[in-house]
C-alpha cells in the first residue's frame, strides 16, 4: 500500500489479464481509502515509452457494457484498447463513479427521458434536473499514473478539458490523440452537443456522415 501523501494510490491489487485486445497487467486500485474502485490496464512498458499513449477513460454502463448507441463510449473504450496494443504500450485508466459525468447512474438515465421526450441536449437535460453538467474528478487517474511510472502521456481524447484536468494534477501531456467514432443517427446529436457545449474536437460532424 502506497502513502497518498507521496501521489500514489492508497490500496493497490494487480494481475495478468488477457483480453479479446490483448494482454494487460491488471491493476486496480483506490486513490483513498473509502473511495470507488477503479482499474488500470497497462500494455508493455509504459514506463518507458517517454510519453506513453494513455486513454482515462469515465465509466459508462450503458454504452460501455450494453452497448447503447446513443453515445460513442463503448466504441471510443474499444477502439482505445486496441490502439494501445498496436502502440506495442500503453494504459487504459478506467474511473468509476463517473457515471453521467459524475451525476450518477439515475440521474443520467433521467436526463435520457428528457432528451427523448423534450429533445434537450445532454447538457440542458442535466442542467433541467437541477445537476451540474461536469463534476468528474480525474485525480485517481494521476495517482495511478504515477503509480506506473507515468508522468507524460499522449492522451487519446477529444477533449481539451481533460487534458487541463490532467495538467492540474501533473501529468505532462504532450499530445491530445484524436479518438474519433463513426457518426450515425443515433450518436449524432449527441456528439454535437459535445462539440458545440463542451469544447470537444469531432471533425468527423463537418459534414456529419452516417448510414
Amino acid at each position: 500500500m502506497e502513502d497518498p501523501s507521496r501521489g500514489g494510490p492508497a490500496e493497490v491489487a494487480e494481475s495478468e489479464l488477457t483480453t479479446r485486445h490483448g494482454r494487460f497487467r491488471a491493476i486496480a486500485f483506490r486513490e483513498h481509502a473509502g473511495g470507488p474502485e477503479h482499474l488500470a490496464l497497462v500494455h508493455g512498458d509504459p514506463a518507458a515509452a517517454g510519453a506513453a499513449l494513455v486513454r482515462v477513460h469515465s465509466e459508462c454502463l450503458t454504452g460501455d457494457v450494453f452497448g447503447a448507441m446513443r453515445c460513442e463510449c463503448g466504441d471510443q473504450l474499444s477502439s482505445a484498447l486496441d490502439a494501445v496494443v498496436d502502440a506495442g504500450c500503453g494504459v487504459i485508466v478506467y474511473l468509476r463513479g463517473h457515471e453521467g459525468r459524475g451525476i450518477g447512474l439515475l440521474a443520467k438515465i433521467r436526463t435520457h427521458v428528457l432528451q427523448d421526450g423534450d429533445g434537450l441536449d445532454t447538457v440542458d437535460s442535466a442542467l433541467a434536473l437541477g445537476l451540474p453538467v461536469d463534476v468528474r474528478d480525474f485525480g485517481a487517474a494521476a495517482a495511478v499514473l504515477r503509480h506506473i511510472g507515468v508522468d507524460r502521456v499522449r492522451l487519446l481524447s477529444n477533449s481539451p478539458a481533460k487534458v487541463e484536468a490532467l495538467t492540474g494534477y501533473g501529468i505532462v501531456v504532450t499530445e491530445l490523440v484524436p479518438l474519433l467514432e463513426p457518426v450515425t443517427e443515433h450518436n449524432e446529436r449527441y456528439l454535437t452537443a459535445k462539440r458545440d457545449r463542451l469544447g470537444h474536437h469531432l471533425p468527423q460532424l463537418d459534414p456529419a456522415r452516417f448510414p
